[in-house]
């Protein structure tokens, strides 16, 4: 009794210190270890986590962060698109739940339409069996949106998802504000971006990983204020520069040597950049030049007392990777256009959100949201709720918009509502479910159709050993003609290219051309790709590191630097004070 007495009253001295004047204040340290559910490796529960789950009234997490995530992600089909039926309309549609899935979807137009309630589909609560058992149910009834996309601010993007305010875009996911940008993910206020992944205010990017401000800018990673350039890595401010690693505010240098104005344009023109041979020829050799150059820990500054990778502008986030503008975060993923503050375990969006824990893609305005999948657009006190907008107080809804005091869609009366909420919440800690995300095994997706798959991979076998579902692709056989070979040079490519099938040389999958990634290619010089979208996206996922920190030494002063760079790989890794001196 002692034991447990003295570790509920640590509990409430931390979160006293958390809510004194919203500062986070260690007079001593409190860290428990717990064995992963799922995995069975153990793991921290930090102070920090301690003091955040008493603050928002959460039992501790039975998973470690990894399986955390991986449940969460394991809900989110982002980039596998079908057609199917609207169920309400019968027109055909572009959605992300192909037609075999057991879910009722409509059209965007008609989902958010006054045309059906979400309370019509309303349902009591049964205090004899858990809570995630009577939500999958409400799951199967209740309608789907046909895509997560802002669709009333896009224009000609029906092939977007998890993005809104776009104008002729094509494949891009978690995108905002772009105009003519094909085949990217984390695409912010581009301009004629393809084949990129977390591209922020630039224009006529091609190939890039991580580039923020930048302009007609190829084969590039971790670059800032570029311009004129290809196979640039880690340089900021650098204008007509090729082959170049840690630079800062240099022209016309060629792999990292000043060339001057003449002899940089003469060996650029004999490089015959518009050839497909020439380039991958090229990106070969940058790939060997890369290996003799040091790299820093973590990519990320303006932070204060920070750990993770892509953070940015931020204070007190802690193991957080491509975070921006936020403070008192821990285990957040793709988190944007703060202030944020006060969350946990969260994946996408962000947009002046607090006091999220277990979110996917929550967002703009959202205040006190626990467990939930699309909740955005002024948003509050939501548990448990999918597809929730513009509404507060709601527990356990799917499709709510315009909202309050209902529980599984059901209405309640406001007292009746919080005085139902209580006793649920005393059910679920009884059945260990308080505090949990959705089951893994309830998400309608085959887990290789999510972006589980990117970052924690299975193969199909353990996918079905755990209870999972898989996804067989959908391969249209239609075309069985010859392969087209596609020209070298893209001043030899005509417009008949768009009426042919092209093969992925990686895993022969058939693909075409569309009229404005031809243009693009056309206006770049750039060669026409060999490979298909998919798999030039997984090439471009390669190119950074996995979410996964580790210790290791600095390679130049010995002190201990937490990074991405796992203790085996041959990189050498600097700490940021090393790293700075190596600049040119």
């Amino acid at each position: 009794m002692r034991s447990g007495g003295g570790a509920k009253l640590g509990r409430r001295f931390l979160f006293w210190l958390v809510n004194y004047k919203n500062r986070f204040f260690i007079l001593f340290r409190m860290t428990k270890t717990k064995t992963c559910a799922v995995s069975g490796k153990q793991f921290k529960v930090t102070d920090f986590d301690l003091a955040f789950y008493a603050k928002m009234g959460l039992s501790e997490p039975s998973l470690c962060p990894d399986e955390r995530c991986r449940r969460r992600l394991g809900w989110q089909n982002m980039r596998k698109l079908y057609r199917r039926k609207c169920d309400a309309t019968g027109k055909m549609m572009i959605s992300n739940i192909s037609q075999d899935k057991n879910l009722t979807v409509y059209d965007q137009n008609y989902w958010w339409s006054d045309k059906w309630d979400f309370r019509d589909y309303g349902q009591d609560f049964d205090f004899s069996r858990p809570f995630f058992e009577q939500w999958g149910e409400l799951l199967a009834r209740v309608p789907q949106p046909c895509m997560l996309r802002n669709h009333w601010l896009d224009e000609n993007c029906d092939y977007t998802n998890y993005a809104g305010n776009n104008k002729d875009c094509y494949l891009i996911f978690h995108a905002d504000m772009n105009r003519d940008c094909l085949y990217g993910v984390g695409v912010k206020k581009c301009v004629n971006a393809v084949d990129v992944i977390h591209a922020h205010g630039s224009e006529l990017l091609y190939e890039c990983v991580d580039c923020r401000n930048g302009y007609n800018l190829r084969y590039s990673q971790n670059s800032e204020n570029c311009s004129e350039s290809w196979f640039l890595k880690n340089c900021i401010g650098c204008k007509n520069c090729f082959g170049c690693v840690n630079l800062r505010n240099k022209e016309y240098y060629f792999l990292n040597e000043s060339l001057g104005k003449e002899a940089y344009e003469k060996k650029i023109k004999s490089l015959e950049l518009q050839k497909y041979s020439s380039v991958k020829k090229l990106r070969d050799q940058y790939m060997e030049f890369l290996k003799q150059f040091p790299h820093r820990a973590t990519e990320g500054y303006q932070n204060e007392n920070c750990s993770g990778d892509q953070v940015f502008r931020c204070q007190n986030v802690k193991e957080c990777f491509d975070v921006q503008e936020s403070r008192d975060m821990r285990y957040c993923h793709r988190v944007y256009n703060g202030p944020n503050s006060d969350c946990m375990d969260m994946n996408e969006y962000g947009m002046q959100i607090q006091q999220v824990y277990e979110g996917l893609a929550i967002g703009i305005n959202a205040n006190n949201v626990i467990g939930g999948i699309y909740v955005n657009e002024q948003v509050s006190d939501i548990c448990y709720g999918m597809h929730n907008h513009h509404s507060h107080d709601l527990f356990g809804c799917i499709g709510g918009v315009r909202g309050k005091y209902c529980i599984l869609n059901k209405q309640y009366e406001k007292d009746a509502y919080f005085e139902l909420k209580e006793k649920i919440i005393a059910h679920m800690k009884k059945t260990g479910e308080w505090g949990e995300f959705f089951p893994l095994e309830l998400s309608p997706f085959g887990y290789n159709e999510t972006v589980a798959s990117e970052y924690f991979p299975l193969e199909k076998e353990e996918i079905l050993a755990r209870g999972l579902r898989w996804k067989e692709e959908e391969v249209n056989a239609d075309y069985q003609g010859a392969v087209y070979e596609i020209p070298d040079s893209i001043g030899d490519v005509g417009d008949d290219v768009l009426d042919k099938i092209l093969t992925c040389s990686v895993s022969g999958r058939n693909f075409r051309l569309t009229k404005l990634e031809l243009g693009f290619y056309r206006q770049m010089q750039l060669p026409i790709p060999r490979v298909c979208s998919d798999e030039r996206h997984n090439q471009r996922m390669k190119l950074r590191n996995a979410r996964k920190l580790c210790d290791r030494e600095c390679a130049e002063c010995g002190e201990t630097i937490r990074t991405t760079y796992e203790k085996d790989r041959p990189e050498k890794i600097l700490c940021e004070k090393c790293y700075e001196k190596k600049l040119n």
